[in-house]
């Protein structure tokens, strides 16, 4: 079989191949650790070679998906491997022990072909916060990927890996897969474990896939799900994950908040999701207005509570225990010029942000009040999943922006996950599929736009059949320039 052949199947493709014996397991890693090693996008910060990649994989598993190696968000712990979280603070930091994410991809029998880039902590939604440089988006290598999860969503848009696993706080998945154009899977809160997944919000985490269609999305979701007694949030997905096969949406409701689609939204975003929606039309399925009216205090009320969260969870990071170390002239000295040396310009911004929230006298104004509208937009889902079966929404009011162009306004840049915090907030399942292309508002090339749909709670299954049966529909085939070979 050509390599081009092999690197332009789909991971469940590649993995039926390996099965059937037209490619084996060693050359399709091969192939893949020399396409990687030909990473233009800054999207890798460590790259495997083979007996790295192997390291804890079972290759006679027979599991599904066996044999079709994984890229890795670099915030996931990897025994033997350097783990930085995208921050100086790590640089250097080699976990002795590897997540549990990570253990079942390897006891599955997939290899781990690199570490890739991220925003720093995972705090950021353009890739421009890493300490070891942007990702360049492979559509366009003066735009951005989105973030936090852009070194993921890049190298699995720029053919660079078959599929990679991400980590999504308020949109980390979601928003770059949607300016990449690949599909971007955000489970349910606790459908997978968190252990070895170094810690920004931990109320929020979840890890997930990016991929090229959704049929690999639900693949890897089925060997990533399922309790782990590591993590007390566990509790896996009821009757697990099979691989979908709708080809209508007949009967189904599907529900657009008018609270969140309004101002901001880049009118080429706007019409690829009034084509989307008609193309639900098309599959049987119904469009209804539906209320969510605290949606739209939802990033308010995230920039209070994962701040809040991150302020705790980054205090470990002192020089005693691991990292960087700036200073030994005394403990004062160290914790201060250690800190103020590792972590980078948003980290430190979001760490003051939470400590003031979580200060004396300010709590209840800020921390407590941003808990009750959590619980406002939770129910407010509640009340929408009683009406409708699906709730939809643009994954990104814009298409991806230019490097440089939003990093001195934050609160614009907070913005664009306007359409993914809600979700991330109530804990519900939501994924991104391509469903066309737009140029941005200031004029430029055709880039990709994202089409949003979310679920009840643990409704894995139905939400990646409706995403499958609209996928067919649409039939978004285009490439970026950086995978022509």
């Amino acid at each position: 079989m050509a390599e081009h052949e092999l690197l332009a199947a789909t991971a469940t493709e590649t993995a039926g191949l390996i099965a059937d014996g037209v490619v084996s397991s060693d050359e399709c890693l091969n192939a893949w650790l020399d396409r990687a090693a030909e990473d233009r996008l800054n999207g890798y910060l460590w790259k495997a070679d083979r007996a790295a990649a192997m390291r804890g994989v079972d290759p006679d598993s027979g599991a599904p998906g066996a044999g079709v190696p994984v890229a890795v968000k670099d915030i996931f712990c990897t025994t033997g491997v350097p783990t930085t979280a995208g921050s100086r603070i790590l640089e250097g930091y080699i976990p002795p022990y590897t997540s549990t994410a990570l253990s079942r991809l390897s006891a599955s029998g997939m290899p781990m072909i690199g570490k890739t880039n991220m925003d720093e902590f995972a705090m950021g939604s353009s890739n421009e916060n890493s300490a070891y440089g942007p990702v360049l988006n492979p559509w366009d290598h003066g735009r951005v990927p989105g973030g936090s999860s852009g070194g993921s969503a890049a190298v699995v848009a720029g053919r660079l890996a078959p599929w990679a696993l991400g980590t999504d706080t308020g949109g980390s998945i979601r928003q770059p897969a949607a300016l990449c154009g690949i599909v971007g899977l955000k489970p349910t809160y606790g459908a997978i474990s968190r252990y070895g997944m170094i810690a920004f919000a931990s109320s929020l985490d979840q890890c997930g896939p990016l991929t090229r269609d959704v049929t690999d999305a639900a693949l890897m979701l089925s060997r990533l799900q399922g309790r782990d007694e590591m993590d007390s949030t566990s509790v896996g997905i009821e009757g697990g994950v099979e691989l979908p096969s709708a080809v209508d949406l007949n009967g189904l409701r599907f529900g657009i908040p008018a609270d969140l689609i309004g101002e901001g939204l880049e009118a080429g975003v706007r019409k690829v999701f009034e084509q989307t929606t008609a193309a639900i039309e098309r599959l049987g399925g119904s469009i209804e207005s539906i209320a969510l009216p605290h949606s739209d205090h939802g990033i308010s009320a995230y920039y209070v509570l994962a701040p809040a969260e991150a302020s705790t969870n980054l205090a470990r990071y002192d020089g005693v225990r691991y990292g960087m170390r700036e200073s030994e002239d005394d403990l004062v000295s160290m914790y201060e010029e250690t800190r103020g040396a590792g972590f980078g310009p948003e980290v430190k911004r979001r760490i003051m942000l939470g400590t003031y929230a979580l200060s004396s006298g300010y709590y209840e104004a800020y921390y407590g009040r941003a808990q009750r509208v959590r619980t406002m937009i939770v129910r407010d889902f509640d009340k929408a999943f009683g009406q409708v079966d699906f709730v939809v929404t643009p994954t990104s009011p814009t298409v991806a922006f230019g490097l440089g162009e939003k990093t001195g306004d934050p609160w614009t840049m907070y913005l664009n996950d306007l359409y993914t915090v809600p979700m991330s907030l109530a804990g519900i399942p939501a994924i991104s599929i391509p469903a066309g292309t737009a140029g941005p508002a200031g004029g430029g090339p055709e880039l990709p736009v994202g089409f949003q749909i979310a679920a009840p709670a643990f409704a894995e299954q139905s939400l990646l059949e409706a995403a499958f049966a609209l996928e067919r529909e649409i039939g978004f085939e285009q490439e970026p320039q950086e995978v022509e070979r």
